[in-house]
């Protein structure tokens, strides 16, 4: 961990502007690429779920280095879990510079003069500068004996990432843990950090960050000693947790059903998330397979947020996005910039959240945009193929002829192909999924 002779250590080494423009551009390209999978995907199913898993375990690109880890964060963290599960899911997050960085659980210790684990390090990652060798005899397990690049970055014990853990991945805010809970769960997870801080960065444990000493978690015992199992042990607890499974059960009840979602329905979700262990598929089977999913109530019940908007409307008008920039752009003048939400709870998904008379407005001035060809990197061409483009066309084509008397009326106004679709993408009917 310690840098060569004469060169500053990586983790408080500022980038230049080069290297600031280079992970902007990533960042660009990052949020295009989420928009183009999402709009044109034959896995429907699988980038809704990437985009709620990601909301769920949200990580603000804003936030110094986290913007770097954002692409290995959704790829290798997210993506590959979304229908696994959940104890995956849960541990591939806690290893992801993305969230260590950004919950700052990176620089989290045991305070000074805890008992730390000494002995060898866990082989999470080759070996590097300033680590004991095979062989080497142990060191004492005391803060001084850490580099002087660790010694700098471990600040004593941080609780952000331990309560949000429990508070929004898990349990949730009614899940029945105290305070303690959040110190023990800080402790468990004190040496979880990130090797090569700004060489890409990789998970890796330190064990002499790390609290050694006894814990105990929503009533369980860990033993001392643990070293980074504490962290998994904690995970397991979590993971298998009652107030988890209605948690979570609740929240994807909510983005396929309804902001209030049937309570019959969230017990369903729950009891067999506690029976296949986690088992997102089978929860999300439980859900998409119910009475209440295609009960008439729950038929555009949601309102869509400004992503669904805009990846509906991509769909809908059939536009070739060669460049998905100006798509970006119109997200965050929704209000809803991609990777772009600062607080770990994530973007919200009721009707409260998005409804507005401004957000409406801005709405329509996006499908005016759009459909008329005003978005650089997007190729319009509204028409139904083989039949003339009237509102009457056009309408079923995008509603399915579903169309409310006002939507009707304002459509059949409409001049040419292009305004038709506009007033349709911006009208109310369009809003609901």
């Amino acid at each position: 961990m310690a840098a060569p002779a004469g060169q500053k250590p990586a983790e408080i080494t500022a980038p230049g502007q080069s290297a600031i423009r280079a992970q902007r551009q990533v960042l660009v390209e990052l949020s295009q690429q989420k928009i183009l999978r999402a709009a044109y995907s034959e896995r429907q199913l699988q980038e809704v779920l990437v985009d709620f898993w990601f909301n769920h375990f949200n990580v603000f690109a804003g936030k110094g280095q986290t913007r770097v880890y954002l692409t290995e964060y959704e790829r290798d963290a997210i993506r590959p879990h979304v229908l696994g599960r959940f104890r995956d899911l849960l541990q591939a997050t806690a290893e992801s510079p993305a969230m260590l960085f950004y919950l700052d659980n990176w620089q989290s210790a045991a305070p000074a003069g805890t008992a730390m684990t000494p002995g060898r390090v866990q082989p999470t990652r080759p070996f590097r500068r300033g680590f004991r060798r095979p062989g080497e005899p142990d060191r004492p397990a005391t803060m001084a004996d850490l580099p002087p690049s660790a010694q700098r970055r471990a600040r004593g014990l941080n609780e952000n990432y331990a309560r949000e853990l429990m508070e929004l991945h898990t349990l949730g805010v009614e899940g029945g843990y105290s305070q303690k809970d959040v110190q023990e769960v800080a402790r468990a997870f004190t040496g979880w950090t990130i090797a090569s801080l700004r060489q890409g960065g990789s998970f890796t444990f330190e064990p002499r960050m790390h609290d050694n000493g006894e814990k105990t978690v929503l009533g369980h015992r860990i033993d001392p000693g643990g070293g980074k199992t504490d962290g998994e042990r904690v995970l397991d607890i979590l993971a298998g947790h009652p107030s988890t499974a209605r948690h979570l059960a609740t929240k994807l009840a909510r983005r396929f059903v309804a902001d209030e979602p049937p309570a019959g329905l969230v017990d369903r979700a729950a009891k067999r998330f506690l029976e296949t262990e986690g088992d997102i598929r089978e929860v999300l089977r439980t859900i998409l397979k119910s009475p209440e999913f295609f009960a008439p109530d729950a038929y555009r019940a949601k309102i869509k947020n400004p992503f669904e908007f805009v990846v509906s409307a991509v769909r809908a008008t059939r536009v070739e996005a060669v460049n998905a920039t100006a798509l970006a752009r119109s997200l965050r003048d929704l209000g809803m910039p991609l990777y772009g939400c600062q607080p770990p709870t994530g973007y919200g998904d009721s009707a409260e959240d998005w409804v507005n008379t401004g957000a409406l407005l801005n709405r329509m001035n996006f499908a005016l945009a759009l459909t008329g060809g005003r978005l650089r990197g997007i190729r319009a061409s509204i028409s139904t193929p083989g039949r003339t483009s009237t509102p009457e066309t056009l309408t079923a084509l995008v509603l399915a002829g579903d169309v409310s008397p006002s939507t009707a009326a304002a459509v059949s106004r409409a001049s040419g192909a292009a305004q038709t679709m506009a007033l349709i993408l911006g009208s109310p009917d369009f809003q609901k999924r």
